[in-house]
């Protein structure tokens, strides 16, 4: 049974940093190609950033692209969003999710994805 357990969220100020963390157990980690997606209340799940299994392919989307960092370390079952520069709008709650390199997706949607946490909210304010 493959889980997924976000963590980092928190209450930040505009223009602050935050890191978040997306631990996997339960089966092995290094095949999976891994997502972060955000959502707001009334909103559809959006895309963030993704990360393929060897940390080669890395892709943001453009709300987020510069500002934040994804990245992984199989070593400890772990991936990560650092966030830099935040934004009230980057205000939701952020998921990770994971899915088997093959057949292939491009990550950009909830769909590509099997597996995914529960969520940790992230709050830009003033």
């Amino acid at each position: 049974q493959v889980q997924l357990v976000e963590s980092g969220g928190g209450l930040v100020q505009p223009g602050g940093s935050l890191g978040l963390s997306c631990a996997v157990s339960g089966r092995t980690f290094s095949s999976y190609d891994m997502g972060w997606f955000r959502q707001s209340p009334g909103k559809e799940r959006e895309f963030v950033a993704t990360i393929n299994w060897t940390g080669g392919r890395i892709a943001y989307a453009d709300s987020v692209n510069g500002r934040f960092t994804v990245s992984r370390d199989n070593s400890k079952n772990t991936a990560y969003l650092h966030m830099n520069s935040l934004k009230p709008e980057d205000t939701a709650t952020y998921y990770c999710a994971a899915k088997e390199q093959l057949p292939y997706r491009s990550g950009h949607s909830p769909d590509d994805y099997v597996y995914w946490g529960q969520g940790t909210q992230v709050t830009v304010s003033s």
